[in-house]
């Protein structure tokens, strides 16, 4: 049997909810300053749900998105809470990884704005050098385009930590990255950055199979962490939109995405857990599948 790790599932989507404000363009980022309490409880419950990693709620605590909202001088508090958080939560489960995520410049599922590769790879790497010794590795998410992918490789080849690079694919064509460019495509960026391990992420798990088909080839570790929603809307396509244009999945409880978990497995995934809308109870799932299967989670 197989040595698994287990990620935690939603942290900015599951903050939203847990806070119970009304949602804003910043997410997650919010929750941080007006109940910051939170967010070392949320990555505490992922832990006690067997969870091995924890990633640190930074995933939009970017400069570009914080000059939107007039907070940029807050950048670097809030990306000290968000590693604290993380932290702090590992420290008190007694084992456990953190994981420094960085998320897409400008917005989510929007190649049309990323930015040329040179100037997204000073922004990974402010960040990278921020986070520091206080993660364990680097978390690069949801890339949707080879020129994301190559900016985000860039900014934190020297940052000194491990790297996992996850990529966004199409609703329906696990083939395909978001900007429509075939998955094949990354291969010469792997080859070149050689990342830790490629991943899987924010992808509807229907088509995830397909995915991990393809980057099982780039010949790295590799695995899967998709979302429950619906669908990318229109609606959340748009400048500054916020998580309610999105709507969740009513036939995705913890059993039926463990079900697809254990097939991303069964291909030789080795790194599985949960994006958006997967919560403390599907982890919790996941590693009781996991262990009945033989597998040790690490």
């Amino acid at each position: 049997m197989s040595r698994i790790t287990l990620l935690d599932g939603s942290i900015g989507q599951e903050l939203v909810k847990r806070a119970g404000d009304r949602p804003t363009p910043l997410w997650s980022t919010t929750v941080m300053m007006d109940k910051p309490g939170l967010v070392a409880e949320l990555h505490r419950d992922y832990f006690a749900a067997g969870a091995t990693v924890a990633t640190t709620n930074s995933y939009a605590v970017l400069r570009d998105r914080l000059v939107r909202a007039g907070i940029e001088d807050q950048f670097e508090a809030l990306l000290d809470a968000a590693v604290t958080g993380a932290v702090e939560a590992r420290d008190a489960h007694g084992a456990g990884r953190v994981a420094g995520s960085l998320g897409p410049l400008q917005a989510s599922y929007r190649p049309d704005l990323c930015p040329e590769p040179a100037d997204a790879a000073r922004a990974y790497g402010e960040i990278a050098q921020m986070m520091g010794d206080r993660v364990d590795l680097l978390l690069i998410e949801t890339v949707v385009s080879v020129k994301h992918a190559k900016g985000a490789l860039m900014g934190v080849r020297n940052a000194g930590k491990p790297v996992w690079l996850a990529v966004s694919t199409e609703d329906h064509d696990g083939t395909k990255l978001r900007s429509g460019e075939a998955l094949t495509d990354l291969g010469p960026v792997v080859a070149e950055f050689a990342p830790g391990a490629v991943l899987v992420n924010c992808t509807r798990p229907e088509v995830v199979g397909d995915a991990l088909e393809i980057v099982k080839g780039f010949g790295l570790p590799f695995g899967a962490y998709a979302n429950g929603f619906t669908k990318i809307t229109q609606g959340f396509l748009k400048d500054a939109p916020t998580v309610d244009a999105l709507r969740e999945r009513s036939d995705m409880g913890p059993r039926d995405y463990a079900d697809f978990v254990m097939g991303w497995v069964g291909q030789g995934a080795t790194i599985v857990g949960g994006c958006c809308e997967i919560t403390p109870a599907h982890i919790a799932e996941i590693a009781t599948r996991l262990r009945a299967a033989g597998h040790q989670i690490v």
